[in-house]
């Protein structure tokens, strides 16, 4: 048994769909759960549906899905005949879920709001990709995955419950998969013991299908992406990139921690649990090798290259110039906790402390205020932090030249700068 997961780059066009669709038939009579990512960039259309609303901006917010409805309504249209009636009628029922929240004001705090409403998108892609497999003559099963995946409400970033998870992929997932051959379902979603939606985390869906992997202890789990498999840096960004055919488990969570975009850094434990290797392959053409990641010892890797733009740097003083210790220390940190505010680097001197993190103006405005009772605050925007593993000095030089660095750590491994 195996579990899929294509992104929403797989399916942000008919073309693309049909393409995941001649992908699924080459591995015909085999078992498979199938995870789908919401439609190209639907994720961020929601965000500014979400945020009209919050704004109490309501007819935005409803312009601005009815955009979203209409796209996919036409996306329908193109890929069904057969199925497009059952078809239309499950998107509607999903339309409506969102619309009846969009009438309300809000009255809860912005991340409830988000995952009510950013949920929807991997529901409207999977219900549409589902159909047009039936129809097309791939046989398989849709569900919702908030009836398997039980997490708690912390909102946009929700933990998993592992055991009542469980039980249900072994009383339902596992039951289905015997009788259907073929599940098609969401990632990035789960919902509360209250029926309310949760997200797992921006990029969650490779996440949910290594949990499903973990939970119905499949013998790989197989991710397609427009790329080769996983390279050495941003393709986009640097024409020369290389393929890196093998990972391990270590390295691939050293790249997500430093911010890769190629896998999410929650997905990597539930595989390595069980030992189940993780294959990164490319959609636009199947037969290319990709990229395994396993738990074998390896040599030799290539400098990676890591880009995050958009950063800020904070930097906090103490009052009255005495030693930033263990107590302001342990201040900040609960600051962070309290924000949930993830430091992208810190470093600590005798009477500052820097923090580099991702540029969320409204997370950052309540961090600022809060650290302004125990330290002089300082923040400076527009930054952007590279992290370089297995760096060679040249190669460092030449990403730096030209360069302001505010703010640079190193290891014998690793090197990061915060720049300008």
């Amino acid at each position: 048994m195996k579990v899929f997961k294509f992104g929403g780059a797989s399916v942000n066009s008919t073309e693309r769909i049909q393409q995941v669709g001649a992908i699924l038939k080459s591995y015909h009579g085999e078992q498979l759960l199938i995870v789908i990512s919401a439609m190209g960039k639907t994720t961020n259309a929601l965000e500014k549906v979400v945020e009209a609303f919050y704004d109490n901006k309501k007819e935005e917010a409803l312009q601005l899905f009815e955009a979203i409805k209409q796209s996919h309504l036409t996306m329908a249209k193109y890929l069904l005949v057969k199925t497009y009636n059952s078809a239309l009628e499950q998107l509607s029922n999903f339309f409506t879920e969102v619309e009846w929240l969009l009438h309300d004001k809000p009255v809860q705090g912005f991340d409830y709001y988000y995952d009510q409403v950013v949920c929807i998108g991997e529901l409207l892609s999977t219900v549409i990709v589902s159909a047009y497999l039936n129809e097309t003559g791939f046989n398989n099963h849709w569900i919702d995955v908030r009836d398997i995946i039980r997490t708690d409400d912390n909102f946009r970033d929700a933990n998993i419950d592992w055991f009542y998870s469980r039980n249900k992929a072994e009383n339902v997932v596992l039951p289905l998969l015997k009788e259907h051959n073929v599940i098609v379902t969401q990632g990035f979603i789960g919902s509360t013991d209250e029926n309310e939606s949760t997200t797992l985390g921006r990029e969650g869906s490779d996440y949910t299908a290594a949990v499903f992997a973990n939970l119905l202890n499949a013998e790989g789990q197989y991710i397609w992406k427009d790329v080769e498999g996983v390279m050495n840096a941003d393709p986009k960004l640097f024409p020369d990139a290389q393929l890196m055919r093998e990972l391990n488990y270590d390295e691939v969570i050293e790249m997500a921690y430093y911010g890769a975009q190629v896998i999410h850094p929650k997905t990597i434990k539930p595989l390595q649990n069980k030992g189940i290797p993780l294959y990164v392959k490319c959609f636009l053409d199947k037969d290319l090798p990709g990229t395994v990641i396993h738990n074998k010892h390896l040599k030799g890797l290539p400098p990676i290259i890591v880009l995050k733009e958009n950063q800020a740097l904070i930097q906090l003083h103490s009052k009255d110039f005495s030693f930033v210790g263990e107590k302001p220390v342990a201040d900040l940190y609960q600051l962070l906790a309290d924000t949930r505010i993830k430091p992208n680097l810190m470093q600590t001197g005798a009477v500052t402390i820097q923090v580099c993190l991702d540029n969320q103006p409204e997370k950052m405005e309540k961090l600022a205020l809060a650290a302004a009772s125990i330290f002089e605050v300082q923040v400076e925007k527009g930054l952007t932090l590279l992290t370089i593993r297995h760096y060679t000095e040249e190669l460092l030089q030449k990403m730096i030249a030209g360069k302001t660095v505010e703010l640079m750590q190193q290891t014998p491994d690793t090197v990061q700068v915060v720049m300008k």
